[in-house]
């Protein structure tokens, strides 16, 4: 059969997806009118504030930050609304005036910027401006998350599509989802492999999938999952796609000579599936533990050529592991070669070897989704196909099908029952289904130029979806909208909880608060090993766990979104605990444990946001001060200047710097001072953190000669942890910081609700949203700012349920 792009209905659509506009949200109270017997307008009242102390900076002559406000009609919400939005937030941050030029009084500031938005909302109530109808194409997670609730299959998806790029902080914005005839290709391709897998077509190929262990993975404990009186190995989870025979193979670790490491003594491993051992072996010792020299790679080469083992297995996901018998005194440094004990490398799996014709002999997850009735004559095998394909589509369309849709699905059916089995037919029509605009793309109705609309149940419903789940609906929510119940009071909160409460909400966690705060950037920090020997996989993915937990914990209890800056509470598992000088925990699995030290609590005490925010051989005040700026406070600092020098490095024959004087000296270059005065005192406020998290009081430094060696300095001064916010507020350290953000929570929670509506929407926000924003933020305050309440204030705000043309 030819696949054509025509035949698969890509024909038409756009190459890259259309651009959003802003969508306008409900006034809210705020600000204050002319006072009574006062007969100065307010307007002109605050435009004389404007004058006293900003437009002398920001007038048609200077322009500071390419602003003018000589001409800004305060009043004229809609002629000027973008620049009214600029003050507003600037006033709110008390960042304008900087601080040490003249400043009005705090009454002052609040009064002007309540007027403000007071204007600015009451506009935006009256003329909505929602964005309009957006292609918006799944990007990967999205994809691999539709397949498994529509088909019952977990699928790594990240060999069969490209991965996304990230605007506004998130890879899910439709501007960036664009569309290629390469990445048309693609997902056909991942189509056919992904309905094979579900299906189970006889025609599998033998394959082999490996599972690589990271080379700094420290192997000296149990692993969750693995059973108890082992050390360190692998547990997978391995989707067999065909009953059959496989082979299990474990490869040890080796040094960068190919020597593997660990030979000196013997030790025993143990191969399981599904908890069940399938062997168990020994390596080392013998004739390796003599080895030594240039021999021993030679030696050592087929040192784990016995460690396979061939096994009749069923098809379905399956628990695959491979883990050493503890010893006693086994851990112990030195002997072997390159370290004390061997270590698991990589887990190969390859098959299925004779593998039976037909379909599988168990019935998969899958097979169980899709085939929804079994026609036993051939006769009956029509029926049964439109009953399969007419409930499959309705869940992948995201709507009712028509009659045009299981048309085109039931002639690709009849092709694939022409040349095969029932289950080919049914294999080749789902293959169309997945390749369909209809799966791949969310579409959304069309309005007229300058009107607006509200979305259909069954637009709100895949947004809902898309939102809380990265996922298509369900049955439920699909049926609600089906029957437009979504408008009725209290369903579509009630909905909201019940999704909130489901595992897939899960997608918050790792997609929404994985890109917010930088978490997936942690699988690229290497801090170098030389100054920081300490580091390795493990506190890697330790520091991930424990964000992701403590951001799980929100949603789960329904907890106020300030605790991600005031929690006296983590989650820590023994190699977590130990880094942060936690005593009395053992173990590989996390538990919720009470933070003693205040200097812990919240994302500011969290190994994973100190890494990511840091070089591989130093703190970084300037990421830090900018994560804080951007993340935390909505007032991201501008792109450098492409000429800006670099920070200059210690020289180990000169007096050591400093990290506050090194930064001092980089903000006499005047091009630096203008953005780093505001960045450099929050970030400066963490240095008691170094590169990985730990709380040093020195700053014992790092020095690079003229070879490019790394030489730590001696001594070292003690660390000046004071900071200051944009508005002149100072503190010191990490607990002062956290404090000054928590005095002003309005700021941090319209922060977040800045991120999580441009994750929401899937695209970048306008001036225009900001009401929506403000809008949000106030009616949560009412809730304490429970995460439910952020996230119901985002489904009910105009940006997320209208649509404009």
């Amino acid at each position: 059969m030819a696949w054509s792009f025509r035949k698969l209905g890509w024909f038409g659509v756009a190459a890259c997806a259309w651009p959003l506009v802003s969508v306008a949200a409900a006034a809210a109270q705020a600000g204050s009118g002319t006072a009574a017997g006062d007969a100065e307008p307010p307007a002109a009242r605050y435009r004389a504030v404007l004058e006293q102390y900003c437009v002398t900076c920001h007038d048609d002559r200077l322009r500071t930050a390419s602003l003018s406000l000589q001409h800004v009609e305060l009043a004229d919400p809609v002629a000027h609304g973008d620049v009214l939005e600029k003050i507003v937030r600037k006033l709110r941050t008390g960042e304008m005036p900087p601080p040490g030029a003249r400043r009005p009084d705090a009454a002052t500031y609040d009064a002007f910027a309540g007027w403000l938005e007071q204007q600015l909302d009451a506009e935006a109530a009256a003329r909505p401006t929602p964005g309009r109808p957006a292609l918006h194409r799944m990007n990967r997670t999205e994809y691999a998350n539709a397949v498994r609730d529509l088909l019952g299959l977990d699928v790594d998806v990240t060999g069969l599509l490209p991965q996304d790029d990230s605007t506004h902080g998130f890879d899910n914005v439709a501007d960036t989802l664009g569309v290629s005839p390469l990445l048309l290709e693609q997902y056909v391709n991942a189509a056919r492999k992904v309905s094979r897998l579900a299906v189970g077509t006889a025609d599998v190929p033998t394959a082999a999938a490996t599972y690589r262990l990271s080379s700094d993975l420290e192997q000296t404990d149990r692993f969750d999952g693995l059973p108890f009186g082992t050390r360190g190995g692998v547990r997978v989870e391995h989707l067999f796609p065909r009953d059959g025979h496989y082979d299990i193979r474990v490869r040890l670790a080796r040094n960068v000579n190919e020597v593997v490491i660990g030979m000196q003594e013997e030790h025993e491993i143990e191969i399981g599936l599904d908890g069940a051992r399938l062997k168990l072996a020994a390596v080392g010792g013998g004739k390796y533990a003599k080895a030594s020299g240039l021999d021993a790679a030679a030696v050592t080469v087929d040192a784990d050529d016995h460690l396979i083992v061939r096994h009749r297995v069923a098809a379905g996901r399956r628990a695959v592991s491979a883990t050493f018998i503890r010893k006693t005194g086994a851990l112990a440094e030195g002997g072997g070669f390159g370290g004390g004990v061997p270590l698991v490398g990589s887990l190969v799996i390859t098959g299925p070897f004779d593998a039976p014709t037909g379909p599988p002999e168990a019935d998969t997850a899958s097979r169980r989704r899709i085939f929804t009735c079994r026609p036993a004559q051939a006769a009956g095998e029509p029926a049964c196909a439109r009953q399969i394909l007419s409930t499959l589509a309705r869940r992948a369309y995201r709507r009712p099908v028509t009659n045009t849709d299981i048309s085109v699905l039931l002639d690709f059916y009849e092709d694939g029952r022409r040349d095969g089995s029932f289950d080919d037919g049914i294999e080749l029509a789902l293959r169309r289904m997945l390749a369909s605009p209809q799966f791949v793309f969310r579409f959304e109705q069309a309005v007229e130029a300058g009107r607006v609309a509200p979305l259909s149940d069954l637009e709100l419903a895949s947004r809902l979806s898309f939102f809380l789940w990265s996922s298509i609906p369900d049955d439920e929510l699909l049926a609600a909208a089906e029957r437009g119940a979504l408008g009725r009071p209290g369903e579509l909160e009630r909905q909201m909880r019940r999704m909130l409460a489901d595992p897939k909400a899960e997608a918050l966690v790792t997609s929404f608060a994985g890109q917010w705060l930088y978490l997936r950037n942690l699988r690229n920090a290497s801090p170098n090993p030389r100054i920081y020997p300490d580091f390795d996989h493990n506190l890697r993915d330790a520091f991930r766990q424990e964000t992701e937990l403590l951001f799980g914990s929100l949603i789960r209890e329904d907890r106020s979104v300030l605790d991600l800056l005031a929690a006296d509470y983590t989650f820590v598992n023994e190699r977590l605990a130990r880094h942060y000088g936690i005593p009395g925990i053992t173990g590989d699995h996390f538990r919720r444990v009470a933070v003693t030290d205040p200097r812990r609590r919240g994302l500011l005490g969290h190994g994973s946001i100190l890494t990511v925010t840091s070089y591989g051989t130093r703190t970084s005040p300037v990421t830090r001060g900018k994560w804080i700026l951007e993340n935390l406070l909505a007032s991201p600092p501008p792109p450098p200047p492409a000429d800006v020098p670099e920070l200059t490095e210690n020289d180990p024959d000169a007096e050591v710097l400093s990290m506050r004087e090194r930064m001092a000296a980089h903000r006499a270059n005047v091009v630096c001072a203008s953005c780093h005065t505001k960045i450099d005192p929050l970030g400066l406020s963490l240095e008691n953190f170094d590169a990985v998290g730990r709380w040093r009081e020195v700053d014992a430094g790092v020095a690079i000669d003229a070879a490019g060696a790394l030489h730590r300095t001696e001594g070292g001064a003690a660390i000046d942890a004071r900071g200051a916010l944009p508005n002149g507020r100072s503190f010191e350290g990490p607990e002062g910081l956290r404090e000054a953000l928590l005095s002003q929570p309005d700021v941090f929670v319209r922060a977040m609700t800045e991120k999580m509506l441009i994750y929401a929407l899937g695209r970048g926000l306008e001036h225009t949203d900001a009401p929506a924003i403000r809008a949000i933020e106030r009616a949560a305050a009412e809730s304490d700012y429970r995460f439910s309440a952020l996230v119901m204030g985002i489904v009910n705000s105009v940006p997320f349920r209208m649509i404009g043309g």
